[in-house]
């Protein structure tokens, strides 16, 4: 299962949709008609693509092209070890984070060692530990959708991992360096022998005064890992490179899943230029930044509730089974997430270019006219890692 694959949203079989619960207030400005080519907003890619000095990267590597990439990749774990203040022997680089997450919960969990997880966030962890006989402890998200660490702390006793993805994928929350901190420590006490995953998936898109990694926490702490991922800011999704910042002797067990030939010379190449085009990430999360405020100020004022997101997608409530509402898109040209249950009235919209956006927010606000549909639409069905159609992202 690739983390961040596309996958189209299943339509709904001629159901009607119908008016809203979120009224707009003022007007609004005039739908337009749905363009030949779909705007894919479903999958939390970055719209803008990689940089022009990765993709220079991708085009010089192509003469390398038949050789493996064992020294590319220890080139890559020096370079992240650089950018992030760790010695090399504490990067361990993999194909895309998705393959990171799942040899981590290899290494972590069994039948006899649970998993702890929030609910909803992403489910990567939540099906590899199921699909591998692990028994899964599921926390709610609080009121505001942000990860309840405190109860996720309280159900640590007896676990193998603890699952933490900050900023949190799909509701865009964000805990702060010290709440992780106080987090760590409390699982410490209460399940010494566990190991806590931070996902850090969004992390470069976080703007807020002072935010940290946990990488400094990783480098201290045996029993905490940090997974980053070179699809997001970094706009290489199809690239397929993540790695994990831990201890060396916390990364050794990966080693049994994780190994060079998993990267190509073109994902490694690209992934070397990107983390060195330092300018670039930074005005790619001053778009983001803007292109997200337009979009939420527009919902807020349809009436919407908008979870406030520190990454590249917004949670919006649209009042209504969140399927009718992403048909309703779907059929006006534009692709929003799929269901994350318990949430189903809560739209995951990634965030694209500002054009993007300013052709998908009329869409938005007229699917918004129509009924609230009185028909119940059965709950959707588990996530199930590697299986044919599974949303992964």
């Amino acid at each position: 299962m690739e983390r961040r694959s596309f996958i189209r949203l299943v339509g709904l079989n001629g159901l009607a949709v119908a008016a809203t619960a979120c009224a707009a207030r003022g007007s609004r400005p005039a739908p337009a008609s749905a363009p030949s080519t779909p705007i894919r907003l479903s999958s939390n890619e970055n719209a803008h693509g990689p940089g022009e000095r990765a993709l220079a990267a991708v085009r010089e590597a192509l003469g390398s092209a038949n050789r493996y990439a064992f020294g590319a990749a220890g080139e890559l774990r020096h370079a992240v070890a650089d950018a992030n203040g760790v010695p090399a022997d504490h990067v361990l680089p993999g194909c895309g984070s998705s393959q990171v997450l799942e040899a981590i919960v290899a290494a972590s969990t069994g039948p006899d060692r649970a998993l702890v997880t929030a609910v909803p966030t992403f489910e990567l962890a939540t099906g590899q530990a199921r699909a591998l006989g692990a028994p899964v402890i599921e926390v709610p998200v609080d009121s505001s959708l942000r990860l309840d660490l405190e109860g996720m702390a309280a159900r640590a006793a007896g676990a193998g991992l603890i699952y933490v993805c900050n900023p949190n994928n799909p509701t865009g929350t964000l805990h702060d360096a010290a709440a992780i901190a106080r987090f760590v420590d409390e699982v410490g006490r209460r399940a010494p022998d566990a190991t806590v995953l931070v996902d850090e998936a969004y992390h470069e898109y976080v703007e807020r005064p002072g935010h940290e990694s946990a990488v400094a926490i990783a480098r201290d702490n045996p029993r905490v890992i940090v997974v980053r991922t070179f699809s997001k800011i970094y706009g290489m999704a199809g690239l397929r490179v993540g790695y994990a910042i831990a201890r060396p002797e916390t990364l050794r067990p990966l080693s049994a899943y994780l190994d060079g030939l998993s990267l190509s010379v073109l994902s490694v190449n690209a992934a070397l230029a990107a983390l060195s085009d330092t300018e670039r990430a930074a005005e790619q999360r001053a778009l983001n930044s803007a292109a997200r405020a337009f979009t939420a100020d527009a919902l807020r004022s349809a009436g919407c509730r908008v979870i406030e997101s520190d990454a590249n997608f917004v949670m919006v409530d649209v009042g209504r089974d969140v399927r009718f509402f992403a048909a309703a898109c779907r059929r006006r040209g534009v692709e929003i997430a799929r269901p994350f249950p318990p949430l189903l009235t809560h739209a995951r919209i990634t965030i694209g270019t500002m054009s993007d956006m300013q052709a998908a927010v009329p869409v938005f606000l007229d699917a918004l006219k129509e009924p609230a549909p009185t028909t119940r639409l059965p709950a959707p069905p588990p996530y199930v890692p590697r299986s044919e159609g599974a949303w992964a992202c």
